[in-house]
């Protein structure tokens, strides 16, 4: 699989990664054995960067991850995210909390140094502080990281943690939420900031496998959190409403099968994305060992062609510019 180097971070990693939110919590349960059999599969496709966080499981999905690496010796660049644990007020973002917050994470993931620590969608404030990155770069000069960026919920906030020197920003992008492109991504490949991507399938609709009566387990973040109930509405199905979204995957299934015949929506909606200017990695999350397998697949589809590329916008300006791009 293609390799791009994650920004300032100087590490090589694969365009499509995996996301491990859904081995820790909030996607339904998922045992550890199956969870480890996720990441091999992953890494057996090339794939080469994992990204968790710390409130994930409340540290189950970075156990997971520590474990595997440990007993596999695979080489894989780890980003792990902090801040969600606590209550979301700036006060809570300081520098003997980052320490805290880091110490627990290297305990978790088996290592010394995290390759990369990214807060975790922390206010606005936080973001925008230049002490923030003081703080961060006192973590990094001490050991205790390789390297910081933010993940973020605003194209507004992307651009505040650029300019402050983030290494890395992750943000929602797939072809259900396209503000991105305009401000975020360009900025980043003008200063040479890796970015990581997101919610790639809107939280499974862009696999078009989804109809207007499918149900989620109730401890699933696509039944409780599908109006912003528990966290950011934009993390769940990206935001758009669900009906709305079911509708426009099947146009966006048939536009994919007119683009690669022989690949599914899924894979179609990943390489498209890994094919943006700008991007570094995609991250889908994976349940199972075939999931994991045909996420990883998607990143050596040839490229899909600017008239693709054309549908997928006008199918965003038809379905979603109106109720999404001024929110997020």
């Amino acid at each position: 699989m293609e390799q791009r180097t994650l920004g300032p971070t100087g590490a090589d990693v694969s365009v499509i990664g995996l996301g491990t939110w859904q081995l820790g919590a909030d996607w339904g349960d998922v045992d550890e054995g199956e969870a480890a059999a996720v990441l091999q599969a992953s890494v057996d496709e090339g794939v080469t960067f994992f990204d968790t966080a710390d409130v994930y499981g409340d540290g189950r999905s970075e156990q997971i991850i520590g474990r595997f690496l440990g007993e596999s010796q695979a080489r894989v660049t780890v980003a792990t995210k902090m801040g969600r644990r606590v209550e979301q007020i700036p006060a809570n973002y300081t520098l003997d909390n980052f320490r805290a917050w880091t110490d627990r994470s290297r305990e978790n993931l088996q290592k010394d140094t995290l390759d990369l620590v990214q807060l975790h969608c922390p206010p606005t404030e936080v973001i925008e502080s230049p002490q923030t990155y003081d703080d961060l770069e006192t973590l990094r000069s001490e050991g205790a990281i390789a390297a910081y960026g933010v993940s973020v919920e605003t194209c507004a906030q992307a651009l505040a943690a650029i300019d402050r020197g983030a290494a890395t920003i992750q943000i929602i992008v797939n072809a259900f939420r396209l503000k991105p492109f305009d401000e975020v991504l360009p900025a980043a490949r003008e200063k040479g900031v890796g970015i990581i991507v997101r919610v790639p399938l809107a939280s499974g609709l862009l696999s078009g496998r989804y109809t207007k009566d499918t149900t989620f387990a109730p401890d699933d973040h696509r039944t409780f959190n599908r109006h912003g109930e528990a966290f950011d509405q934009g993390e769940t199905f990206a935001g758009v409403d669900f009906e709305t979204g079911v509708v426009a995957a099947q146009e966006f299934a048939a536009l994919a099968r007119g683009a690669a015949p022989d690949a599914t929506t899924a894979q179609v909606a990943l390489a498209w994305l890994a094919q943006q200017p700008g991007v570094t990695t995609v991250i889908p999350g994976a349940r199972n060992v075939e999931q994991a397998r045909a996420n990883a697949a998607a990143g050596s589809l040839p490229p899909l062609g600017e008239g693709f590329d054309a549908d997928v916008r006008r199918l965003y300006d038809e379905r979603f510019r109106a109720a999404v791009h001024g929110r997020w």
